[in-house]
C-alpha cells in the first residue's frame, strides 16, 4: 500500500516511552497508546530503552526498517529525542504529552495529559495520508510541516536538533544546577537552584552573530526560540512561530541582580519583552560565543530542556525539517 506522498505504507508505528515522565504517567500511558494504535489497525512497535541513548538508537533502527510514524510518550525531553530521530527523514512525529512541562505540545495545541485524545488525533492524522496535509480541511487532523533547528560546533557537522528553545543564560544555569541537586524533590529543587545562582550571579559575556549582524556584551538571558515556551510554561519568546522560517533570538543585557529578580517572573506571561533591557532579533542562522571581556563564562546550553554543550554553538533553522501529527491549522 502506498500513501499520497508516494511512500510505501507499512501500518507500522514506532512507540518510544519515557516511563518516568510526569511521575510515572509515561509508564501508565504506554499500554493505552499501544492498545489504541492496535485497535486502529496499526502495528505498534515498542522501541523504548532503558536510557535515552538506547531508545534513540532503537528508534533510528525502526526508521530504517520502515515506519509510518514515530510516536513519543512523555514530556519535552521525549519530543527532543523524537525530533533528533525524524528530522529530515519525512517520517512524521506523534506526541503523547504526559510529562511535567509539555511546552511543545501546548504550543502546537496538542492534547496534554489526555492519552485517548492524543491517540485519536494521531490515528486520524495518519488516516489523512502521511506527508499530505494539503488534503485535510483547516483544523482537521493531518501532518503539519514545521521548522527545526540544527545545532553544531562552528564549522562542524550537526550534533543535535531541537524543536522549541535553546537557552544559555541564567535559566540554563539554574536548570543545570537543579539537575545536579538531590534535595528537595519537585519544583522546590528549581527554586533552591535559582536562589543559589542568584546569590552568586554576575552577568555573562556573549558575542552573538545573527545572519551576519553582531551583538556583543554582558547578558542575563540569551535564548534562540523556534516556539514560544520553555521551562514548563515560561513564555520566553511569545511571538515565535514554528513554521515562519525565522528564529526569535532574545537577549536581555545589563541586568543587575535586583532587576533580574523583577524581570524573571514576568517571563511566565511574556511581559518581560516590555523591559528596555530585553530585545528580540529575528534570524535564520545564529552563532553564540563566549566573550570573556564582557562577563563570566556562560553556562552550558539547554534545548527542549535537555543539556547540550558549552559555547560556542551554531544554530541553523531548517524550514520544514519535521512533520508532526497534529491539526493542520489551528481551528
Amino acid at each position: 500500500m502506498t500513501g499520497e506522498d508516494g511512500r510505501r505504507r507499512t501500518g507500522r508505528v514506532g512507540v518510544v516511552v519515557n516511563p518516568t515522565a510526569g511521575k510515572g504517567r509515561g509508564a501508565r500511558a504506554a499500554e493505552a497508546v499501544r492498545v489504541g494504535l492496535s485497535r486502529a489497525g496499526l502495528t505498534a512497535l515498542d522501541l523504548s530503552g532503558p536510557d535515552a541513548d538506547t531508545a534513540e538508537a532503537r528508534a533510528r533502527t525502526g526508521l530504517v526498517q520502515g515506519l509510518d510514524a514515530l510516536v513519543v510518550v512523555g514530556g519535552d525531553g521525549m519530543v527532543h529525542l523524537g525530533v533528533n530521530v525524524v528530522a529530515g527523514t519525512g517520517v512524521p512525529l506523534g506526541i503523547v504529552a504526559v510529562g511535567s512541562g509539555n511546552d511543545v505540545a501546548r504550543d502546537l495545541t496538542l492534547p496534554v495529559h489526555d492519552v485517548a485524545a492524543s491517540v485519536a488525533l494521531i490515528v486520524a492524522a495518519l488516516g489523512h495520508g502521511v506527508g499530505a496535509p494539503q488534503g485535510a480541511p483547516d483544523g482537521a487532523p493531518g501532518v503539519r510541516t514545521l521548522d527545526a533547528v540544527a545545532v553544531s560546533r562552528p564549522g562542524g557537522p550537526v550534533e543535535h536538533w531541537y524543536m522549541a528553545v535553546l537557552s544559555c543564560g541564567i535559566d540554563a544555569a539554574v536548570n543545570d544546577r537543579a539537575n545536579r541537586m538531590t534535595w528537595p524533590a519537585g519544583a522546590g529543587r528549581y527554586v533552591r537552584a535559582l536562589m543559589v545562582e542568584l546569590a552568586a550571579f554576575e552577568p555573562f559575556g556573549y558575542r552573538v552573530t545573527m545572519d551576519g549582524q553582531v551583538w556583543q556584551g554582558d547578558g542575563t538571558l540569551v535564548a534562540v526560540a523556534n516556539t514560544p515556551c520553555f521551562g514548563g510554561g515560561m513564555r520566553i519568546a511569545p511571538n515565535a512561530v514554528p513554521d515562519d522560517g525565522l528564529l526569535d533570538v532574545l537577549i536581555a543585557e545589563g541586568l543587575t541582580r535586583a532587576e533580574l529578580l523583577k524581570v524573571f517572573p514576568r517571563v511566565y506571561k511574556g511581559t518581560h519583552l516590555n523591559h528596555p533591557a530585553v530585545r528580540v532579533h529575528r534570524a535564520r542562522s545564529v552563532l553564540i560565543e563566549p566573550a570573556a571581556r564582557y562577563g563570566a563564562a556562560p553556562p552550558v546550553a539547554f534545548a527542549d530542556g535537555e543539556r547540550l554543550d558549552a559555547l560556542p554553538l551554531q544554530c541553523d533553522l531548517h524550514p520544514g525539517a519535521v512533520q508532526v501529527l497534529a491539526r493542520t491549522l489551528e481551528g
